[in-house]
């Protein structure tokens, strides 16, 4: 069972927070902090008690508005630390996503906090602790804007990425959706997760490509209905990942 923290400069949305967390049968414990200085000192008191301690802190639910350090402040601090705990931002503001996850936060809850959404977020970080998952490891789920709401989309349903200016659209078998974030950077992060460059417009995910065509100097890719040009730096790169793949 999880041991929680929540933090939120305003008592009322704190106490209303804690309830629902305390009624749900997958948290053991759920403390609050009205401020960001109070969390960081029971993180580190916690912390300094070892993981497996009375005290231990399993997940972080925190406010991002808040006076003097913001939520934001907070995770940035807990990712230098060498045990953190996971973080899941509750905030009344939409505009924070992105950041949510370079922080790489399990979730991102929208106030007013709705049982069945919360209850959701602590499934999540109940799956992320009982897996053995390490605090601060990669979310398997991207933000994404959508007529004003933030959705979690899978990283897994991504076929492929393409690029639009400091933007990137992300494209799976059904949807397309813009995120904030340049091609370059999502490269980095989800080459571990399979995804390769293609050409200097397109990141593909490797388990998605149907069919690789050279057709004389000219080398493309089909990715479900797609077809996309590989450049011809990467042509050989992708060749040879594929081999790998298939005989893997």
């Amino acid at each position: 069972m999880l041991r929680v923290l929540a933090v939120d400069d305003e008592e009322p949305a704190l106490g209303e927070l804690l309830y629902l967390l305390r009624s749900d049968p997958r948290v053991r414990s759920a403390e609050g902090a009205t401020d960001a200085t109070e969390a960081l000192r029971r993180i580190g008191r916690a912390l300094e008690a070892g993981p497996d301690g009375a005290d231990a802190i399993d997940v972080v639910f925190l406010d991002i508005h808040m006076a003097g350090l913001t939520g934001l402040d907070v995770a940035r601090l807990l990712a230098g630390f060498a045990r953190p705990p996971l973080i899941v931002f509750v905030t009344a503001h939409e505009g924070f996503a992105v950041q949510a996850f370079d922080l790489e936060a399990v979730d991102y809850v929208l106030k007013p906090v709705r049982g069945e959404r919360l209850a959701e977020a602590v499934r999540r970080v109940h799956e992320q602790v009982h897996a053995s998952t390490a605090p601060g490891a990669p979310s398997d789920q991207i933000p994404v804007e959508l007529g004003g709401v933030t959705r979690f989309v899978p990283i897994g349903e991504i076929a492929y990425v393409e690029a639009q200016g400091d933007y990137a659209r992300l494209h799976t078998a059904d949807a397309s959706h813009l995120v904030r974030i340049p091609l370059s950077t999502l490269e980095e992060r989800w080459a571990a997760r399979g995804f390769v460059r293609i050409h200097r417009s397109h990141l593909v995910a490797l388990d998605r490509i149907d069919e690789l065509r050279m057709d004389g100097g000219a080398t493309t890719v089909r990715v479900g209905t797609a077809e996309l040009a590989v450049s011809r730096r990467h042509a050989r790169q992708l060749r040879e990942l594929l081999t790998r793949h298939v005989r893997g």
